[in-house]
């Protein structure tokens, strides 16, 4: 495992337990038992790895194969970088610390598009060859997986192939796969064609591209035998669905020090900027028997002393209450805390709040996304300026003093008025706090307003709607600035720069490859990391490689213009996404899915069932 160079450059690094491996719940197998070898590749720190749950599931899921081994890669920070360049060593795992170029499968989880350059300094680190046409051996294949896949075009030219959707029931498809084809000898060409046929699998390679004379998408065109449309593929029954008993306790601080349960997937809401809110529809609820016995069997395994419920809106779990019940049960002897995020502003009920205080207060955190009620209705976050009050009202009378605010800059159909109503809904916010006849004496409140630029997103209706421009966005984040009056509500602003080329990378097609590579050769790299960005090396790989950022961020699409996704169908209707599209444009909400079916057709994709057993569509 560790010579004396290994040595020397751990002893050379800030956190050398981002490296070493050997954490209380990691896997080692002995390689020559098992017929493929799995690098899951996280292109971000550690600490920000370790604390995804998807992560966590494949590793399990992998490991609990006899012939199968999955081992840990996570983005090297920059003095490891150096000390792997200086000594000549490639990126190797956690668990072996063999090169991650001698595995047979090489996956990356893509949750971010400003991670693109960490996957090729990865590969590049790894001495594995960037583009995929430069690779002409069956191993390593290098795949693609997360989100950003459902376009991942900009990243065609370097994976070998992407999994669409979810994880749990194609990852062994494609292991089963790739263990056929190694013990025939099989060339990679005839491997990606059969791994096409498999649903859940995009092979960029088998994929044509033309484009009019200018700039958009003329044809997508599939060969050699691959499908014309490529279908995400989910996961039925998720109290069935593949759950790790056990997980890996970091040996180091990281992001999220807690074990993680998830409770649902999907989101009954249909906030038109929130892509995950589309791409995991249909609704599929997990029992709270199943979630209760796995909260305890991966806290009886960790030791760790909080429990985070893991969805994209917990409070719309259907059966929270019975849920609450089982955990506070024994969770509340044990001093364990149980945490709830992504909560919404109309549904926390205020014996939950009891219950969850009876614990560890900490600040809670809402998202009503816009300061009007125009707005909101616009983007569809059923959340009226009441719910939030009467919500903050509960949690300063539950005892807790600090509450968080999410909201979004440069949305379609935004005003000035809506700009300003973010700060002075902020304000109402703190008065609640001291109308309460019981609030704590001696304490004051904070309200911590945090704004994020409106990245228009794949799958989503604003898809076709244009980003505002940096100026624009600036603009407005100067003029909320100087619309807050009182220093108990604190304003953080996310970086315009970065959200532009989010934007672009979010939309973009196969030509920003060419882009994507000339950045990370100039240097790019950690590109979500304020002290690490630079967006002046990016302008000048734009301008280098003859690519225009406003064509890809601040140009508004028409409906019928060929989108470099059209090929790609994760179950929402293109029909669904344009009549919610111009509903935005009149102001104008849909009820959630509990309330009414609106047609967004995802559940075809699981027999026609959605657990939001919602009502039949007009």
């Amino acid at each position: 495992m560790f010579d004396k160079i290994t040595e020397k450059m751990l002893s050379a690094v800030q956190k050398p337990g981002r490296y070493t491996g050997g954490e209380q719940g990691a896997v080692v197998k002995d390689k020559s038992s098992v017929d493929i070898r799995y690098a899951f590749c996280f292109p971000d720190t550690y600490e920000i790895g370790m604390s995804h749950l998807g992560l966590k599931i494949i590793y399990g899921l992998v490991n609990d194969r006899d012939d199968a081994a999955c081992e840990r890669v996570f983005a090297p920070w920059i003095d490891m970088e150096e000390q792997l360049k200086k000594y000549d060593v490639p990126l190797f795992t956690l668990e072996s610390m063999d090169p991650v170029r001698d595995f047979d499968m090489v996956g990356f989880t893509l949750q971010y598009e400003m991670s693109y350059t960490n996957m090729l300094n990865m590969l590049s680190l790894s001495k594995i060859p960037l583009r995929a046409s430069e690779r002409e051996s069956l191993t390593p294949m290098i795949v693609a997986g997360g989100p950003c896949v459902c376009n991942s075009e900009p990243v065609a030219d370097f994976v070998d192939l992407c999994m669409l959707g979810e994880g749990e029931e194609v990852t062994n498809d494609l292991i089963d796969l790739l263990k056929e084809h190694k013990k025939k000898g099989s060339a990679k060409a005839e491997f990606l064609r059969e791994a096409a046929k498999i649903d859940g699998i995009y092979v960029p390679s088998l994929y044509d591209v033309e484009y009019n004379d200018d700039g958009t998408v003329k044809s997508i065109t599939a060969k050699d035998g691959a499908p014309s449309v490529v279908k995400k593929r989910i996961v039925s029954d998720l109290d069935s669905a593949y759950f790790p008993a056990s997980t890996i306790v970091p040996s180091i601080e990281v992001v999220h020090d807690r074990t993680t349960t998830e409770i649902f997937r999907g989101c009954i809401r249909g906030c038109r900027f929130c892509q995950a809110g589309f791409l995991y529809r249909p609704i599929r609820d997990k029992s709270p028997e199943v979630i209760d016995r796995q909260c305890r069997a991966i806290s009886d395994s960790s030791g760790y002393d909080e429990i985070s419920l893991c969805s994209l809106s917990a409070s719309d779990y259907s059966r929270m209450r019975e849920l609450i019940e089982r955990l506070i049960s024994w969770t509340d002897d044990e001093k364990i805390n149980v945490a709830l995020p992504s909560l919404r502003a109309d549904n926390f009920p205020k014996e939950l709040m009891e219950k969850l205080a009876g614990v560890r207060r900490s600040s809670l955190t809402f998202a009503p996304e816009a300061g009007t009620q125009r707005l909101r209705d616009a983007i569809n976050k059923n959340v009226t300026e009441e719910e939030v009050l009467h919500t903050a009202r509960q949690s300063f009378e539950g005892g807790w003093n600090a509450v968080k605010l999410y909201f979004m800059i440069g949305l379609p159909t935004e005003t000035e008025e809506d700009v300003k109503g973010i700060a002075h809904l902020a304000q109402k916010v703190v008065d609640e706090f001291y109308k309460n006849p019981d609030k704590p004496k001696g304490k004051s409140v904070t309200v911590s307003v945090s704004t994020a630029s409106f990245v228009p997103k794949p799958f989503t209706p604003f898809q076709w709607e244009p980003q505002n421009s940096k100026a624009m966005i600036e603009e407005k984040q100067e003029l909320l600035r100087n619309e807050i009056t009182t220093r108990k509500v604190s304003l953080s602003c996310h970086n315009s720069e970065l959200s532009r080329l989010e934007a672009v990378f979010a939309r973009g097609d196969r030509r920003l490859g060419k882009v994507l590579e000339t950045a990370f050769k100039k240097g790019c790299r950690f590109d979500g990391w304020d002290d690490m960005f630079r967006y002046d090396l990016w302008q000048e790989a734009f301008d280098e490689c003859s690519v225009s950022m406003d064509f890809y961020a601040n140009r508004a699409r028409e409906y019928d213009e060929v989108l470099p996704w059209d090929h790609i169908d994760y179950g929402v209707s293109k029909s669904f996404l344009i009549r919610e599209s111009e509903k935005a444009r009149n102001s104008e909400a849909s009820p959630n899915c509990r309330e009414k079916c609106m047609g967004c057709t995802a559940d075809k994709l699981n027999g026609g069932v959605c657990d939001a057993r919602c009502k039949t569509v007009d």
